[in-house]
Order: structure tokens, then sequence, then C-alpha cells
């Protein structure tokens, strides 16, 4: 197919319409949006337009040649990373470097085309970044290397097909490589959230309350530190107000999976609040995850159990 500008004019007007529906979608559900939703998408030009397939890589038949998005499942069959760069590898569809999958890519890095990524987090849900740019191709790792740039460059008008700048570009290098290394930890984190939220039900390991967007995961030895790996294990969903009463020591969990309150906060007379939020825990079991692999170890729950006892 030859482009013609009218192409180019609905391929540039559409990925805009993609960016703009995804802000609205990450504002109403965060950053880690459900795959039905995603399935559905957005109207365009009284055309459905829906960003993900069950292929990884994703051309809606709006768009005359080059795919809207690139996808990968928590249980799917292409192995994704970073690689020693900080770069995103991204893995051909198959084995054929020819692929039209793959030539769409190819294509995208040309013409220099933003994307959108979407990496599974938790089967079901998926992590949206964009706009993300195909920098390099490796036909012998079967592999493209993609990195994630700065939204408010394309709303400046930067970026505009073959306007816009090349990796190499001065100074476009060392930004997409921070910004991609700061998408890489979100990665972790929300991936640690999904993970340890879905253990435990969706509520909170205290209080039962189950509003998602008021519940975190609670790292049992922080991150950072040494054994604080964002794994199930090494985590407890609590509420915000839970969360910060663990991570400040108001309140510790014993490695029999018991809640103590600090002997100060006990003593103390403030209100309801108080008396039913924390005092009301003490001596209380904490939900746990039914698989017991996934139930807090007992171990770093008393290297942190300590610190709540020195605490008080």
């Amino acid at each position: 197919m030859i482009l013609t500008n009218d192409n180019t004019d609905i391929d540039r007007r559409a990925r805009l319409a993609a960016f703009n529906w995804l802000n609205n979608q990450v504002r109403i559900h965060g950053d880690v949006l459900p795959r039905p939703i995603l399935a559905q998408g957005f109207q365009f030009e009284n055309q459905r337009v829906p960003l993900v397939a069950p292929q990884g890589i994703f051309k809606p038949k709006l768009l005359p040649q080059i795919p809207l998005s690139i996808t990968t499942t928590p249980e799917g069959p292409y192995d994704d990373s970073f690689g020693p760069d900080g770069l995103l590898l991204y893995r051909y569809r198959g084995s054929d470097p020819q692929h039209r999958d793959n030539a769409g890519l190819r294509m995208a890095m040309f013409r220099k085309v933003p994307l959108v990524y979407f990496h599974g987090v938790v089967p079901g849900k998926y992590l949206a970044v964009w706009p993300v740019f195909i920098v390099g191709d490796e036909p012998e790792n079967l592999t493209f290397k993609v990195a994630v740039d700065d939204m408010s460059l394309m709303d400046s008008g930067l970026y505009s097909g073959t306007d816009a700048p090349s990796v190499s570009d001065t100074g476009a290098e060392a930004r997409r490589a921070y910004i991609t290394a700061s998408v890489r930890n979100r990665l972790h984190q929300r991936g640690f959230r999904e993970r340890v939220l879905r253990a435990y039900r969706e509520q909170c390991a205290f209080c039962r309350l189950r509003h998602l967007e008021l519940l975190e995961a609670a790292h049992i030895i922080p991150d950072g530190e040494p054994d604080g790996e964002p794994i199930v294990k090494n985590g407890i969903s609590l509420c915000k107000f839970h969360h910060a009463a663990f991570d400040r020591l108001l309140l510790g969990v014993r490695p029999d999976y018991v809640i103590e309150v600090r002997k100060d906060i006990l003593k103390e007379k403030d209100g309801p609040m108080l008396l039913h939020g924390l005092q009301g825990l003490h001596h209380q079991r904490i939900i746990l995850p039914r698989p017991k692999d996934l139930q807090p170890n007992p171990d770093l729950l008393d290297r942190r159990y300590q610190r709540f006892r020195a605490a008080g």
C-alpha cells in the first residue's frame, strides 16, 4: 500500500485520539487498565478502535499500515525484557522477520511513529505506557528495541511523522533512557501491587476494606533493603490508613500473623478512628491469602516485628 497524505493524516489523528482516550482512562482507573476496556477501545470518526487483540502486535483496521500497540502478557510465550542499555526488548511475532506484524513495527521505526505499550502485570490487567518508539531492530535475536518518550513532546507537535527526532539525535537518547528506566521501575511497583492485592482477594488484610482505589501493597521488608523484593511473600494488602500506620511502626504483625498495636497508642484517647481503626486491631489475626505459598514469610515478618518492638 502506498501511503497518501490522507492516510498519513488519519494515522496521526487516530494515534493522538488513542493517546487522549488512554489519558482519560488512566485518570479514571489508574495506569493499570483491565483488558475488557482496552479491547472495547474508543470511537473515532464513527468507527470503534480497539487497542488490543489476541496478537501482541496490533493494528486496528482503521490504520493503513503501522501497528497501534504492542502487548506483553504475564502468561504469554514471549520473553520480553530490558537490555543492558536499559531499553525494552520486544520479541518478534514468530520467527519470520518479514511477517507483516514485524514489518509493521520496522516501518514504525523508519517513520518514527509512536505506539502504545501494554505490559501485563497480572492476567487481564495491563500497565499502559505511551508514547513508545521502535529504536532498534535485531533480526539475529528476533527482537526490536523500544524506548519510552515524553508525551509532552507529542503535545507540542515535535513528533509529526518524519519530523520526529531519532534516538541518536542530541539529547533524545539520554532522555529516552531515563524515561524508560523510570517506566521499568513503575512496572515492578505496579506488578507488585497487583499481585499482592489479587492474593489477598482485593481487601485490606487488617480491616477488610475492599475499595481498590484505597488499597496498596505494603512491603514487609522495605523496598531497597536486602530481601526487600517485590514478591507476594514480602507483601501485605493494606488500605492507605493501615499502610501508613504499619510503615510508621504504630502497629506490627507477629510471625504468627497476629497484629499488635504499640503500647503508647493503646493508652491514647482520641475518638472513634483511633479506637476502631487502630486500638481495635490489637491481637486480631490478619486476613491471609488462601494459597500457603503466597502467605507472608514468617522470617520476614519477625524481622519487621523486631523493629516494631524496638520502636515501642
